[in-house]
């Protein structure tokens, strides 16, 4: 089958969302993306449509989601006292195990045919970690990664201190991706003595506001983590509603 290469992306900021709308609204663009590989496989090359990208951003009101691999003991509270925290839970389809998702937090979640890229979902992984490396970089905030753990760490030259920053957990089907990442930008970090964040009890986590002292402009960390995936990945972006710097 001959590929038709297709590196724009269309990008969108959801703004505060709520986990479950945002996940449906994943869901359906993802099937629409698969739908028309499948239907392209049946076609003569000349008939093929080129499979389009998405990029999301959004924000969380305060919840807390499992991967289908993670142990729901990871929770450490119970889960008829999520409503004392103002909190949700929701199991999910992606990779990993539990993570918290709230305000203040840059959630990205990333649908894109890697066949219009690279088939390779380690890569893919890495140049996740690599755009959240270099935007934190631009605060002047040293970051890195741990071998064996997915994800962005502070500190990550000293496994003991290490701090994690940026927490991943990702689903492919038919080299299409979903869900994403979360990155710790004015996140409210109580909400993660909840649980075992990513099933990892030796390994503290912060956020952006911890390491600089203050609290960022959460707009302009988009925008320049929006210009390092798009960098990364060689995107042309199709937005009207953010500046990418």
């Amino acid at each position: 089958m001959n590929l038709i290469r297709n590196k724009k992306v269309t990008f969108e900021d959801l703004g505060l969302i709520d986990y479950q709308q945002a996940w449906d609204y994943q869901e359906e663009i993802f099937r629409r993306v698969v739908a028309l590989k499948i239907s392209n496989r049946k076609l003569p090359d000349s008939h093929r449509q080129p499979t389009p990208n998405y990029l999301l951003f959004c924000e969380h009101p305060h919840v807390f989601t499992l991967g289908k691999s993670g142990d729901v003991n990871n929770l450490l509270i119970k889960e008829s006292d999520l409503d004392r925290v103002d909190a949700g839970f929701h199991r999910t389809n992606r990779g990993g195990d539990i993570t918290y998702h709230g305000p203040g937090q840059i959630v990205g979640y990333p649908i894109l045919d890697l066949d219009n890229f690279f088939t390779d979902i380690h890569r893919y992984l890495r140049l996740l970690e690599e755009a959240v490396i270099k935007t934190l970089a631009e605060f002047e905030v040293q970051a890195g990664r741990i071998e064996g753990l997915t994800g962005v760490w502070t500190g990550a030259d000293d496994p003991v201190s290490a701090r994690k920053i940026c927490a991943m957990g990702v689903k492919a089907s038919r080299w299409v991706t979903m869900h994403g990442f979360a990155f710790n930008i004015n996140t409210d970090l109580e909400y993660f003595d909840y649980i075992v964040p990513c099933g990892i009890k030796d390994k503290d986590v912060t956020s952006l506001a911890a390491e600089l002292g203050n609290r960022p402009d959460i707009s302009v960390v988009k925008q320049k983590l929006l210009r390092h995936l798009a960098d990364l990945f060689e995107m042309k972006l199709l937005t009207d509603n953010i500046k990418v710097l």
